[in-house]
């Protein structure tokens, strides 16, 4: 039963954690990046964008699951 649940909680992370990134990155293309950036450092505009989109992503995945889990744990005080 321990098993089972922890194996729910880590396909709900992940999934969740990719959803986030998912939605961070399509949100993140609506910015103007290429103003900030100097002439010739794609690469370098892109590494950033990767980073930036995971760092979002997951913080904010983290928030819902650690919301989820609060939520989950309210019962246990009465």
């Amino acid at each position: 039963m321990v098993d089972q649940f922890f194996g729910q909680q880590a396909l709900i992370s992940i999934i969740s954690h990719l959803l986030f990134i998912t939605i961070t990155w399509w949100a993140l293309q609506a910015v103007r990046f290429e103003v900030l950036i100097k002439p010739n450092h794609v690469y370098q505009a892109r590494v950033i964008l990767i980073l930036l989109t995971i760092t979002i992503g997951t913080s904010v995945s983290n928030f819902f699951l650690d919301y989820l889990l609060w939520s989950q744990q309210i019962p246990l005080l009465f």
